[in-house]
C-alpha cells in the first residue's frame, strides 16, 4: 500500500474495480485520513475526483459510497455497451499512436503472464486497462467518459470471468486473451472492419460470462439429510 494523496487514489480505484469494496459501501474519511497519512482536506479532493470518473458517489448528509450496482445500471450497461465499444475500437484504428500501441502490446504480456499465473485481481485490472487505452487511443472528448464508466461495471461484473473453475472457463478465458492478441494487429494494420467485428464476438463473450455471475445456476439442496436415531 502506498501512503499519500496518490496511493488512496489508487487504492480506491482497484478495491472498487476488484470488488473488494462492494457497490454502496460507505467509505469512512476518518479512518482513511489516518491510514494514508492525510488530513480530511486531500481524502475529500480524492473522493472528488473518483466520483467525477464514476467510481464514487457523494451524497449530502449521507456520506461517501461506492457506486452502485443495480437493475437500473445493469440494464443501462448491457444496453448501451456494444454500441460504445464498436465506436472506441473504429476510432482506435483511426486515431492511435505508435506510444499507445507499444502501451496495448505492453498491457496484454501482463494480461498473459496474469494468466499464466492465475492471478485473478492481476487479470481484471489488466484487462480493465487494455480497454482503457483503446479508449485512449480513440481520442474521443465524448466518447471516453462513458467508456470509464462502462468499464468500472463491466470489471466488477465480470471479475468471476478470472475464476475458472472448470475447462469451459479456461477455454474462455484463452478465447479473450486470444482476441487481446487479434485486436493489437488488426489495429496496428489499421483494419477498422476487423476491429469492429472482433468487438461484438469479444462482447458476446463477456456477455455470456457476465450474465453466468448475475444468473449463476442454483445450489442443489442434498436429497437426504440422515438424521441420528433418537434413543428411547
Amino acid at each position: 500500500m502506498k501512503l499519500g494523496k496518490a496511493g488512496l487514489y489508487e487504492d480506491l480505484k482497484r478495491l472498487i474495480l476488484t470488488m473488494e469494496l462492494d457497490p454502496d459501501e460507505v467509505l469512512d474519511e476518518t479512518s482513511l485520513a489516518a491510514q494514508y497519512g492525510l488530513s480530511r482536506t486531500p481524502v475529500r479532493e480524492v473522493f472528488q475526483r473518483l466520483a467525477g470518473e464514476g467510481y464514487l458517489e457523494i451524497v449530502e448528509k449521507r456520506g461517501v459510497r461506492v457506486i452502485s450496482m443495480n437493475h437500473a445500471t445493469l440494464r443501462n450497461f448491457f444496453l448501451v455497451a456494444p454500441m460504445i465499444y464498436a465506436a472506441i475500437g473504429r476510432l482506435a484504428v483511426q486515431n492511435y499512436k505508435p506510444a499507445q500501441l507499444k502501451m496495448l502490446k505492453e498491457t496484454q504480456k501482463r494480461f498473459r503472464k496474469a494468466m499464466q499465473a492465475r492471478q485473478v485481481d492481476a487479470l481484471a485490472l489488466e484487462n480493465n486497462r487494455f480497454h482503457e487505452i483503446m479508449g485512449e487511443m480513440a481520442a474521443n472528448p465524448y466518447l471516453q467518459p462513458s467508456l470509464g464508466r462502462l468499464l468500472i461495471d463491466h470489471c466488477r461484473i465480470g471479475h468471476t470471468f478470472y475464476q475458472p473453475r472448470n475447462e469451459d472457463m479456461e477455454q474462455r478465458l484463452q478465447l479473450a486473451a486470444d482476441h487481446h492478441d487479434t485486436f493489437i494487429a488488426a489495429i496496428e494494420a489499421r483494419d477498422e472492419r476487423t476491429v469492429v467485428d472482433l468487438v461484438f464476438e469479444h462482447w458476446e463473450l463477456s456477455r455470456e460470462n457476465m450474465e453466468m455471475f448475475i444468473a449463476p445456476q442454483g445450489l442443489h439442496a442434498d436429497d437426504l439429510i440422515q438424521m441420528p436415531e433418537s434413543k428411547i
